[in-house]
């Protein structure tokens, strides 16, 4: 196995336990609603803090509920992501392309040159005739 087959694998490993252990040590089972979001979190305790607490701004739409809040929220990261992953494909594509096209054009240099070296002039003497 190679040494980045070890990483990825490692890496998957931790990943499911970061997603696995919360539910199996049953953490938030003492909470109403167990796995609420930071927003939700940050409300409570400011809440609990100062009771009279005005916010600076309401928010522009309020959905209706929370399981179209989490959809839009989904949404928002799953095009998040399709922006970056075109991104970083676009760039990798545009390299890759540049690398052929160097390796091409060398082959072609190589092919120039051999050709000037047949006819007695070359890269070597600046491809003057003798």
């Amino acid at each position: 196995m190679s040494r980045n087959a070890k990483i990825n694998t490692l890496l998957l490993l931790v990943v499911a336990a970061l997603a696995v252990l919360p539910l199996a040590l049953g953490l938030g089972d003492h909470k109403e609603e167990p796995f609420t979001g930071a927003d939700g979190e940050a409300e409570t305790a400011i809440t609990e803090l100062q009771p009279d607490y005005e916010p600076w701004f309401t928010p522009l739409y309020e959905p209706p509920s929370g399981e179209i809040e989490s959809a839009l929220f989904s949404l928002q990261a799953a095009l998040g992501a399709g922006v970056l992953a075109y991104y970083f494909g676009l760039r990798r594509g545009r390299r890759q392309g540049a690398a052929r096209a160097g390796a091409a054009g060398g082959v072609a240099d190589g092919e120039v040159a051999a050709r000037g070296a047949e006819d007695g002039g070359g890269p070597a003497d600046g491809g003057r005739d003798a």
